[in-house]
C-alpha cells in the first residue's frame, strides 16, 4: 500500500510539471505569432541559379531626392540586375575565355615552346666551340 500511495504522488507531480511547462511554451509561441510572421525558410533563401525572390514580388524603394539619392541610386542599380543579364554577362566572359585559350594555344606553337632545343631560351643558343663554352644562368646549362 506504501509503495502505491508514492507512485500516485509521482505521477501527479510528474503531471502537473508537464502542465506547467506546456503552458509557459504555449504563451512564448501566442507572443511570437502576434508580434512577427515568420516566412518558410526556402522563401527566404537563394541559390545560385536564382539567388533573389522573382522580380514580381520584388518591391523597388524610390530613393529619395537629394543629391546622395542619385549616387545611392546607380549604386543599387549596379546590384540589383536580372537573371537575362547575369546570364549574358557569363556569356561573355566565357566567350573572353575562350579567346584568352586560342591566344595563349597560339603562343605554345611557336618554336620557343615547342622546340625542346630551345631549352627554355627565347632564342635559341648558340653551340660554341668546346674551349669557348660558357655557362649559362637561365638554364643550367654549358653551352
Amino acid at each position: 500500500m506504501n509503495t502505491m500511495n508514492k507512485n500516485w504522488i509521482l505521477l501527479c507531480a510528474f503531471l502537473l510539471l508537464a502542465g506547467i511547462s506546456n503552458g509557459q511554451s504555449s504563451k512564448k509561441n501566442k507572443k511570437k505569432d502576434k508580434s512577427e510572421k515568420v516566412t518558410p525558410r526556402f522563401e527566404q533563401q537563394g541559390n545560385s541559379y536564382a539567388p533573389f525572390s522573382p522580380e514580381e514580388t520584388k518591391k523597388v524603394v524610390a530613393p529619395t531626392k537629394s543629391k546622395k539619392s542619385k549616387k545611392k541610386k546607380s549604386d543599387y542599380d549596379k546590384f540589383n540586375i536580372t537573371m537575362e543579364q547575369k546570364v549574358e554577362e557569363f556569356k561573355d566572359r566565357m566567350e573572353a575565355n575562350a579567346k584568352a585559350n586560342r591566344k595563349k594555344a597560339r603562343q605554345m606553337d611557336k618554336p620557343q615552346y615547342s622546340d625542346p632545343s630551345y631549352f627554355g631560351h627565347k632564342r635559341k643558343p648558340k653551340i660554341r666551340k668546346v674551349k669557348n663554352r660558357k655557362y649559362c644562368k637561365e638554364c643550367g646549362i654549358t653551352h
